[in-house]
């Protein structure tokens, strides 16, 4: 199962596959959604729904939210764990400042470590020189031993395509 992190939809509907132009990609995300292969934990989607937009108002959509909206709750001691090994380590600096430029960030590795199988797609990149509430996402997951992946690698996975194939 991929868990998709809230940058990958917000640059899907801006960048590449705007929602009233490009209708069947959201069609094959919600399809992928149903099949249990792609999924938006809460916090993840409480992001990209606190909005009045395309984006937001597709994702509050009942069909939409029932197929892609991760039906879990995290695990405090998994999430905990993702800020030690995956941000903090063994840096006494870590301040409360840090958890706040995480964000929402620690969550979806946390989800991804509750269960084997599961894939954080992201479209950050790693900067592993980057430390505390600076790290970025694939570092915390390679940190924690989860794997992770972007955007259209998961496309290409998933065999997305246009053609109706």
């Amino acid at each position: 199962m991929y868990l998709i992190d809230a940058n990958v939809l917000i640059r899907a509907h801006g960048d590449f596959y705007p929602i009233d132009r490009v209708p069947q990609f959201w069609a094959w995300l919600v399809e992928q959604g149903q099949q249990d292969n792609v999924k938006i934990p809460p916090e993840i989607y409480d992001e990209i729904t606190v909005g009045d937009d395309a984006l937001a108002n597709w994702a509050k959509e009942a069909d939409v939210k029932a197929a892609l909206l991760l039906d879990e709750t995290p695990d405090p001691a998994l999430v905990q764990q993702v800020l030690v090994e995956g941000y903090e380590g063994d840096d006494p600096e870590f301040t409360d400042v840090d958890v706040q430029k995480i964000g929402r960030d620690a969550f979806i590795v946390a989800y991804a470590l509750a269960q084997a199988g599961r894939v954080v797609v992201t479209k950050e990149v790693s900067a592993s020189s980057k430390r505390r509430g600076n790290r970025k996402m694939p570092d915390a997951c390679n940190d924690c031993g989860v794997d992770w992946t972007n955007d259209f690698e998961m496309y290409r996975l998933l065999n997305f395509n246009l053609s109706g194939r």
